[in-house]
Order: structure tokens, then sequence, then C-alpha cells
């Protein structure tokens, strides 16, 4: 399939159109570029003058889309317009298209037409000057430098300046997806931990409320219905509690702006009374020293959310917390008894899972979570040191 020569841009037409009229302005009355009796004018007819014009006019259309094709016609007819009486207009056309073929053409010839233009220069100057031994040889020169590596070098400058303008923009629009990129994963990344803190502080209380709700109303028994409803009432005043500290983090002006003290390990304690008070029969064992804080809020909310899961899922036995601190990690077991086919007590997304994963693996820690024979059991290493400590 032939390949179809992009159309011309409007400027380039209106500068064709504009510099053969202003040379034909210049033949009417006679104005040329040398005198007819000059020795280096082979072409005296006047009207000889416009034929270089015209070509070196119909080549300004291919300045953008064909820039060397048109420099190297425009310059075989400047060659021609020197045996010529000449034209004004010829030569700043062709200082146009020496402008555009560096401007416009390909990184190699915007390299390499400067490096000719100045080479010619000196040649032009250089060469008449030692032949003629004359130093007016030198002005062929000059003529050769303005018509030729003045346009080269400031199209050279004006590339230079586009190019470096192109290069900023990028950076710019790189730098600006950079940002977008890493505000979205910030944004993720909050709402990850939003939805954790928030599942791990409210579910344990609300599958409390389940638990003992489910059981006020399947037993007729007005003690044991008495003890369920101050467990919910209990529970669900803690969870209104907590949920208040959230909510007073996310929302400015809602009258709690002091974020909530993050649970430490000492609170196990009484994280542990309050799984008993549900109906757990827990065991805690905890030997450990000195924990940095963002290890001791992991390991509190893991065995936080493992204590909610044996409420909703243990069979009936004991549940054993473990936390150990050796070769510069804490370690962390809950153990509960497992029945395999009992219905939850309440109901789960596995949500709580995923969020003990999260936890450990922000940390670079482990996690596993299985049954084991009769038990089922949660372990979890964290270590008590970041890699660039």
């Amino acid at each position: 399939m032939a390949r179809t020569l992009p159309r011309p841009h409007r400027d380039d037409l209106l500068i064709a159109v504009g510099g053969l009229l202003g040379g034909v302005l210049l033949w009417v009355p006679g104005i040329h570029a040398r005198m007819a009796a000059d020795d280096l004018v082979l072409w005296r007819a006047p009207w000889a003058a416009l034929v270089p014009l015209v070509v070196v006019a119909a080549c300004e259309p291919l300045r953008r889309i064909r820039p060397r094709t048109g420099l190297l016609i425009g310059t075989a007819a400047l060659v021609l317009d020197t045996v010529t009486v000449g034209s004004i207009a010829t030569v700043v056309l062709y200082t146009d298209l020496m402008y555009a073929a560096v401007l416009y053409g390909s990184p190699a010839s915007a390299r390499r037409i400067p490096w000719i233009a100045g080479f010619l220069t000196v040649l032009g100057g250089v060469v008449p000057a030692a032949l003629w031994r004359d130093p007016r040889g030198l002005l062929i020169g000059v003529g050769v430098g303005v018509v030729a590596l003045a346009p080269a070098a400031t199209g050279a400058l004006v590339r230079d300046h586009r190019e470096a303008a192109e290069a900023a923009r990028l950076r710019a629009g790189q730098t600006a997806l950079l940002a977008e990129m890493d505000r979205v994963q910030a944004v993720t990344a909050e709402r990850a931990r939003m939805a954790r803190e928030l599942h791990d502080v409210v579910a344990n209380h609300l599958s409390a409320i389940a638990i003992h709700s489910t059981a006020a109303l399947s037993l007729d028994d007005e003690r044991t219905t008495r003890e369920a409803l101050a467990v919910i009432r209990e529970n669900s005043v803690a969870g209104l509690a907590e949920m208040r500290r959230l909510i007073g983090i996310l929302r400015d002006g809602s009258g709690d702006r002091e974020p909530a003290a993050s649970p430490t390990l000492d609170g196990l304690d009484a994280l542990v009374d309050g799984a008993r008070a549900n109906g757990l029969d827990v065991v805690l064992d905890a030997g450990h020293g000195t924990v940095p804080a963002p290890v001791e809020l992991a390991a509190y909310r893991i065995v936080q959310e493992s204590l909610t899961n044996a409420l909703k899922h243990a069979a009936e036995g004991r549940v054993e917390v473990v936390l150990r601190q050796e070769d510069g990690r804490l370690g962390i077991r809950v153990s509960s008894a497992y029945r395999p086919g009992d219905a939850p007590r309440a109901p789960g997304s596995g949500a709580g899972l995923t969020g003990m994963r999260e936890r450990a693996a922000l940390l670079g820690g482990t996690f596993e979570a299985g049954p084991a024979g009769t038990r089922w059991t949660v372990r979890a290493t964290l270590p008590l040191t970041t890699e660039g400590d």
C-alpha cells in the first residue's frame, strides 16, 4: 500500500505564498541581489531569477513534513540563484528552510546540519581569501554564515529549548502520576487499617451480644435471661464506647479529637477476663519483655480476634493463650477446642483471619491458622526489630 504524504501545515503554505509574492514584487521594479554586469552572473536574463525563487517557495510546504528534502532542493535552487541576478526573497526563504530542517528534522539532522553549516562558513571565508590573497574574500564566509550557520544555530537553540520543555512536562506528568499512585495506596492502606481496627474492636462485643441474646431467647429461665441481658448490656456499652472513639478519630469537630490510647499487652489480663465473662475457659501464659508499640498492638489484636473466633466457633473446652519472646521475635499461640461439623454460635465473614494475617505481614512476621486434631490453633510470629534497625 502506497504511503501517503502528510498534508502541509497551513502556516507553511502561507509562508510559501507570501515569500513568492514578495519576490515577485521585488522583481517587477528590477530590484535584484546582483547586477547583470557582474562576472559571476552567467544567466543574465532578468526572468531567470524567478526560477530559483519558485523552486524555493515550492519547498516551503515541506519544511515540517519533509524538512531534509526541502533543504536539499532549496540548496540546489540557491546555487542556481547565484548564477542569476538573484532575488533577496530567495535567500530569505532559504534561511527559513535551513532553520526548519534543524528544528523539525530528525535528531541526526539536527546535530549534523549546524556542523556542516559552520564548516562551509569557515571554508567559504578562508579559501577565497587565500586564493585571491585579498581579505575581502572573508566576506563570502560571512555571507555563508548569515545564510546557513545563523538559521541553523537558531533552529538548534529553539529545538533544545522545546525538548527541555517537553522533558520537564513529562517529568511533571510522571511526578503527578506517582503522587496520585501514592495517594491511592495511602488511602487504600488507611481504609484497610481502619477496617481491621473496626472489626477487631467491635466484632468481639457484637459476637458476645449475638451469642447471649440467642441464649436469652432460647432458654425459659429468668436467672439465665437476666445474666445474658447483663452481658449484652455490658458488651453493647463497651462496643458503643469503642465506636465513639473511632468516630472521634475519623471526624473533626466530633468533640472527641484525641485518639484512643492503643491497647498494650498489659491489657491482656482484662481482655481474658472479658472473654471469661462471655463464657470462655481461658488460660493465659504470657512471658515477654519490652515490646515495640507496633508489635504490641498487633499482638493484642491477634489475641483479641482469636478469642472472638473461639467465642463464635470453638467447641466446649479450654482456650490456651501463650506468648513467648525469644530470638528477637514474639511468638503467639491461641489454641481452642475444635469439632468439625459444629455450627458457629454467631455468624462470621472470615475477615478476622484476613486482618490477623495482614497485621503479621505488615511487620514482616508470619501467620497461620487451622485445625490440628481436636484443636484449632492460631500461630503468629512477629519480629521485634525492623529491617532498618
